[in-house]
């Protein structure tokens, strides 16, 4: 198996492992996180009913994002889905860091979420 292979899948078993942990309810839906190297992806998803409640992204051009793959463009995301969110009546989540560490990219939108007004 080659190194990158030997890293999706320990991503994958990790990822596995928090999704275990971590579901989403009405009362409280999961704010799940997928970062490429060029973009980052978060939404918040009702598990019970499966549907996506709101997202955001990297590629929808949010504010003040001039580089996709970085930590501003992440700390953007996170304002964005949070001002999503809050409008949409969503004020507490359950953080679904993907099998990524919780520091970069994946930190900085989980604090700027929280900044934004999300309680997890």
């Amino acid at each position: 198996m080659d190194k990158q292979r030997g890293k999706v899948v320990r991503r994958d078993r990790r990822r596995v492992g928090i999704r275990k942990r971590t579901g989403g309810t009405p009362s409280r839906p999961r704010l799940a996180v997928f970062k490429s190297l060029k973009h980052i992806y978060a939404q918040i998803i009702d598990d019970l009913a499966g549907k996506t409640l709101c997202s955001a992204s990297s590629r929808e051009g949010a504010e003040g994002i001039d580089k996709t793959g970085n930590k501003g463009a992440a700390a953007a995301v996170g304002k964005t889905l949070a001002k999503k969110a809050v409008a949409a009546g969503i004020k507490e989540v359950a953080f679904d860091r993907g099998g990524f560490k919780y520091h970069g990219r994946v930190k900085a939108l989980a604090d700027a979420a929280r900044e934004g007004g999300l309680k997890f």
